[in-house]
């Protein structure tokens, strides 16, 4: 991202960046209002059933709910039983709480992913697009993870040869054909041998599932909050000090494209929001949580891109930023502890996620490919599926090493889907769906605060035109 920003500018990024928080904050809200509406369908699915085996055929459920409440109770108390007794100290209150009240139909306790919610609201084309779409982003996750950490080691162990008392951007430009460990081996060489190496020590997970990785991610996200603020730190010291290089232009409307797909996939977290949702107990104010939510990391993405970016001098700014804090020449800390802890930084922490997404890809490409009545054979299912989900990536990331293409390429396009336009076209769905099962009187406690239709359309208008803008930038620029 400080890449990003200093090739677009300081206008030009605030206002973007400011934007876009605001766009992903509105659909975020979206998914949270479809996945009550998802809940309570399975829910009226479940004691429509338990209705029909006590008082015969179902009819309106609407009027179901007002004749029956009591067997409703009972009901809900038996879906309770049903699940584990972890998921029930996590979810609802216990069971000798005299406070305890009964469900809401809307109530979230029930995880339901994106891809069961799409099955429910969309049509079969609907279901097709969406998870092609969201195959073609975890694709592009992995290019860029695969391509990151490589190019991290390399970038760390090649020796450079720098006379120090020239400016780093006056010296030697760096090329793939410049030499790494002697002569033999050039950078781009040495980081084929490194990708070589990182798809031989983690593509072979793929194969298999991980589970229990709480501790793990509890890990990398400590590494993660203790990395940025650390370079933070250090960026505003060395501004503080008089020492800051950056001089930041105002507005480059070409590099607006890769902005932002790297704003956008910044933003992520759509298709995450059923996991981290569904545990909260208290959703009674889940809306303002969220909001607070975004606008903390929107703060901290200002905070270390326009330190970034007033710190360093923008030509130098590297698109794996945590590499700017590994200079020989002028070092930003005398601890070699810290540098090095940040420039091995992306390597930790892209390589525990890179098996979690592998595995999420393979099993959304069975899904996708997936027909009713039909089994896999075992070499298709331990073998093709496997392969399919992890040789294109590594083959991207052999191709190309540019990180901001890479992520602004994934972003603008199957990013812009997944968090602009599938979020929109899920409430909407299930909002109509919505009217047709409980009547226009029900209300969902977890309703979008942007739940006008205008709202709806809007993305759908903001997402189309953001993609053609950014196709079109694209094939001027290069034209």
């Amino acid at each position: 991202m400080p890449k990003a920003f200093g090739a677009a500018g300081r206008l030009i990024s605030l206002v973007l960046i400011i934007l876009l928080g605001f766009f992903s904050f509105m659909t975020t809200t979206f998914v949270v209002e479809t996945m009550s509406v998802a809940n309570a369908r399975l829910r009226w699915k479940t004691r429509e059933k338990q209705n029909e085996r006590v008082h015969g055929p179902p009819y309106s459920y609407y009027e179901r709910m007002k004749k029956d409440d009591a067997h409703t109770e009972d009901v809900i108390e038996d879906e309770e039983e049903n699940q584990s007794e972890e998921e029930r100290r996590a979810l609802l209150a216990p069971v000798n709480d005299p406070k305890r009240r009964r469900v809401d139909l809307y109530d979230i306790t029930e995880r339901v992913e994106m891809g069961q919610m799409a099955s429910m609201f969309f049509n079969k084309i609907g279901w097709y697009l969406f998870y092609l779409c969201i195959v073609i982003y975890l694709y592009g996750d992995l290019a860029i993870y695969a391509a990151a950490v490589p190019k991290s080691l390399r970038d760390i162990t090649c020796p450079v040869n720098i006379t120090c008392n020239i400016k780093p951007s006056k010296q030697i430009n760096l090329t793939n054909s410049s030499p790494c460990w002697g002569t033999a081996v050039n950078r781009q060489n040495a980081y084929r041998v490194y990708l070589g190496a990182f798809s031989l020590l983690l593509g072979p997970f793929v194969f298999f599932n991980v589970q229990k990785t709480k501790y793990l991610q509890l890990l990398t996200s400590l590494m993660r909050w203790v990395a940025f603020t650390i370079m933070i730190i250090l960026a505003m010291t060395r501004i503080t000090h008089g020492k800051g290089e950056g001089h930041p232009k105002m507005e480059s409307i070409t590099s607006v494209p890769n902005l932002f797909g790297v704003c956008v996939y910044s933003f992520m977290c759509q298709h995450s929001l059923p996991s981290l949702v569904t545990p909260i107990k208290n959703k009674r104010h889940l809306s303002l949580l969220v909001f607070f939510d975004f606008l903390v990391i929107l703060v901290f993405y200002l905070v270390l891109s326009f330190t970034g970016i007033f710190c360093f001098n923008n030509k130098d700014i590297k698109d794996i930023y945590t590499l700017n804090f590994m200079d020989k020449c002028d070092p930003i800390t005398s601890a070699k502890e810290i540098s090095y802890f940040l420039g091995l930084f992306p390597v930790f922490t892209l390589s525990t996620n890179f098996p979690i997404i592998a595995i999420t890809l393979r099993n959304n490409l069975k899904t996708l490919f997936h027909r009713d009545g039909y089994t896999y054979p075992w070499i298709i299912d331990r073998i093709f599926f496997p392969l399919l989900t992890i040789v294109p990536p590594i083959a991207v990331a052999f191709g190309t090493d540019d990180l901001e293409f890479l992520v602004g390429v994934t972003g603008s396009y199957a990013g812009a889907g997944i968090q602009y336009l599938v979020p929109a076209f899920l409430v909407y769905s299930a909002r109509k769906e919505q009217r047709i099962l409980f009547g226009p009187g029900s209300i969902n406690k977890h309703t979008s605060p942007f739940r006008h239709t205008f709202w709806v359309y809007f993305v759908w208008i903001w997402g189309t035109l953001s993609i053609i803008f950014v196709t079109v930038n694209h094939i001027l620029t290069k034209s």
